[in-house]
């Protein structure tokens, strides 16, 4: 048996759901042979089956499942977790403002936003899962997305303007499509068999080699006098002609 979290009064029935079809799901998901709730102390254990039987990544993961729908997320949200490029973080925002119910409940609805707005806008710009309870903002994504939802979650619990953040979360974003773009060409012209397109389209290969040159001056660095004396260098198949009017 491995003890797990104590999850409050509130979350007990969530974890084990209608029937107990809630636990039966997550048991079925993490592979585990039985998970145990305690309706009175909130205690929660596991029992695993015979090493091999069950996947010891789930294994570690399954406190974090049960931790994130005890602070307030959804069973099947939580459940992401689970996913090998998933991860969790927790933001204590009493960490942020005092202990007092009232500067706590402004900072919520801060994170919030009116109707769901500011949250909803953090998660469409990160990928993550965002749950607000109590004094905690349960976050889930990628390795990727995770740090970013953290980072604007508190920076709104700090005191930033929504505006800022936001427009923040779409530069990376930004970056993030066009960093992603950049890798899919360069794979695509690894893998691309420039000799075979060459005798059916005369003169590709060199056309080829001009986009790769603007591509990769494309992306120098306009601070780096290096990089940018050699993306203004020409090449042997390259001159400048000019002539006045």
């Amino acid at each position: 048996m491995q003890g797990l979290h104590r999850i409050p009064q509130d979350r007990i029935a969530v974890l084990i759901g209608a029937g107990g079809e809630t636990r039966k799901m997550l048991q079925k998901a993490a592979g585990c042979k039985r998970l145990g709730v305690d309706s009175e102390s909130g205690e929660v254990s596991v029992f695993w089956g015979e090493p091999g039987s069950f996947d010891p990544v789930k294994a570690m993961k399954l406190p974090h499942v049960i931790k994130a729908i005890g602070r307030g997320m959804a069973p099947k949200k939580a459940l992401k977790l689970l996913d090998d490029e998933n991860f969790f973080t927790l933001v204590d925002l009493k960490d942020f403002v005092s202990k007092r119910t009232n500067q706590q409940r402004r900072v919520r609805g801060r994170i919030i936003g009116s109707k769901g707005k500011i949250r909803q806008l953090i998660e469409s710009h990160t990928g993550c899962e965002i749950t607000v309870y109590g004094s905690t903002v349960v976050i889930v994504g990628d390795e990727i997305g995770l740090p970013l939802a953290q980072d604007a979650v508190e920076r709104i619990a700090s005191g930033s303007e929504h505006g800022s953040v936001i427009k923040g979360l779409e530069r990376e974003r930004k970056r993030a499509r066009l960093a992603g773009k950049t890798i899919d060409y360069i794979r695509a012209q690894d893998d691309f068999d420039d000799d075979g397109f060459e005798a059916l389209v005369p003169g590709f290969a060199d056309l080829s080699r001009r986009l790769n040159r603007r591509l990769k001056a494309s992306q120098i660095d306009p601070e780096d006098e290096e990089e940018v004396a050699q993306a203004l260098e020409l090449g042997e198949d390259e001159s400048i002609s000019w002539e006045e009017e």
